[in-house]
């Protein structure tokens, strides 16, 4: 559907706006006025107020307040998951709350100065729906609390058939390694299509290895990234041609100053089609001489992959380090 919206976009001239996606794996670009109309023309006057004119029902009396069932509760206008019952807890206030969203990219946040206070609104990241407020008074960990209008939710309970508005996107999964996972998990991030790219170890004899136990060189693992992506935007040839351009293939258990089997290249794939695909790739730089020596970059099946530690995830973005992976985008 994605794959098809977006080429009809380009037929008509219009430039289309990138899909982005949650951590979760859903789908949040935000809707666009003239795709809004025809879901809050469904909406009763109640929830019109409260969701479009920031509303707030009375305390004590939203449907969902007492509500102790297992599930979640989505966006009543684009039906985005906000909340999970396993955040919600019983503040007193009246109204449905939680220590913390379904998932932080979910929820947009702005100032509200009306009715003579300062508070933070709540809203939908997809539709712009208000939802609430939260406030700095909630339980740990967190220490917030997300105050709900019930009108502003609508509940799915664990077992309920799921709008596809509601499901995340089916994605598929691929493994690279192509030195240190730092700057490769960096690059990958940024790519129209890729979902979430995550820093680990696969390829080795050990169970569970930490970060020692694969630079020793014992283990046997190589440091890998796992990039979960949508096919419907981005296609496993892109992601191989984003991964040669990143790293230098030519280079045995290593890349640049960093030596070790651990920083071998390698492709490790989840599929027969990404098999093919990916020899196939290899097969073609090579008959083109792409690069001067000759790649050394493994492909075998993925073994069991083992996330790093949280000090290795999303390592450039937090710490501001350089690194000398290049950019495939924008080369």
């Amino acid at each position: 559907m994605i794959a098809f919206i977006l080429t009809i976009l380009t037929f008509l001239g219009s430039e289309p706006e990138m899909p982005t996606y949650s951590r979760s794996g859903h789908l949040i670009t935000p809707l666009s006025d003239e795709e809004k109309k025809p879901l809050i023309a469904k909406l009763d006057a109640e929830t019109k107020r409260i969701t479009q004119r920031s509303g707030t029902e009375r305390p004590f009396c939203g449907t969902l307040l007492d509500n102790k069932k297992d599930g979640f509760y989505a966006c009543v206008v684009c039906g985005l998951p906000l909340f999970s019952s396993e955040h919600k807890f019983n503040s007193g206030t009246g109204w449905p709350s939680f220590f913390s969203p379904y998932d932080p990219l979910h929820v947009n946040t702005e100032s509200d100065e009306s009715h003579g206070m300062v508070r933070t609104e709540l809203l939908c990241a997809r539709c712009d729906a208000h939802l609430g407020h939260v406030f700095e008074d909630g339980p740990k960990p967190t220490g917030k609390r997300f105050c709900l209008n019930s009108a502003s939710l609508h509940f799915y309970e664990d077992g309920d058939e799921l709008p596809e508005v509601s499901k995340p996107v089916t994605l598929e999964t691929a493994y690279f390694a192509g030195g240190c996972f730092w700057g490769i998990e960096h690059y990958f991030q940024k790519g129209h299509g890729v979902v979430n790219a995550e820093s680990g170890y696969m390829q080795g004899k050990t169970e569970d290895p930490t970060y020692k136990d694969v630079c020793s060189g014992d283990s046997g693992h190589a440091e890998v990234v796992k990039v979960q992506f949508d096919p419907n935007v981005i296609s496993y040839d892109k992601l191989l041609e984003a991964f040669f351009k990143m790293h230098d293939p030519t280079q045995l258990n290593r890349q640049g100053p960093d030596i070790g089997t651990q920083y071998r290249s390698g492709i490790y794939t989840t599929s027969e089609s990404q098999m093919k695909l990916a020899k196939a790739y290899v097969e073609k730089l090579t008959s083109e001489q792409a690069f001067k020596n000759p790649i050394v970059t493994e492909i075998e099946s993925a073994e069991t992959y083992f996330p790093a530690e949280d000090g290795h995830q999303d390592y450039i973005e937090r710490t501001g380090r350089a690194c000398h992976v290049t950019n495939p985008w924008t080369d």
